[in-house]
């Protein structure tokens, strides 16, 4: 219970500070303080922020491997977006099939190493 409470909580802070984060730019980009579309050039980073939250901690298997595919869907929007290593939105489709199969390769490691449900841990 504990555990599941711990998780619970860290992910509604680190919410809770993205949203922070989000007014601050918006206000300081009101207060021509700040140019933010520079900033929102990196918004598939935040992706990869709530995946890393969304797998560390104590995490059911589902939850840990939805957390690896928003990591996955973030960075690739990130490269395709800035065309690193000469990726592009047409020709990185492939990546979503070399994903999936590394994610049935590990399933078996995955639900071994982390509860399947949140109910089964408290039974």
């Amino acid at each position: 219970m504990g555990y599941d409470n711990s998780y619970t909580t860290r992910k509604q802070i680190m919410w809770g500070l993205v949203l922070i984060a989000v007014g601050v730019i918006f206000l300081l980009d009101r207060a021509d303080l700040l140019d933010a579309s520079t900033i929102w050039h990196y918004w598939p980073l935040l992706l990869v922020v709530a995946g890393i939250n969304q797998t560390i901690g104590y995490p059911s298997a589902r939850e840990f491997k939805s957390g690896l595919w928003t990591i996955f869907v973030g960075l690739w929007l990130f490269a395709a977006h800035e065309q690193l290593f000469g990726l592009t939105y047409a020709n990185s489709w492939p990546l979503f099939l070399l994903m999936a199969g590394l994610q049935l390769v590990l399933a078996p490691f995955v639900n071994r190493r982390f509860p399947q449900s949140k109910e089964k841990d408290h039974a």
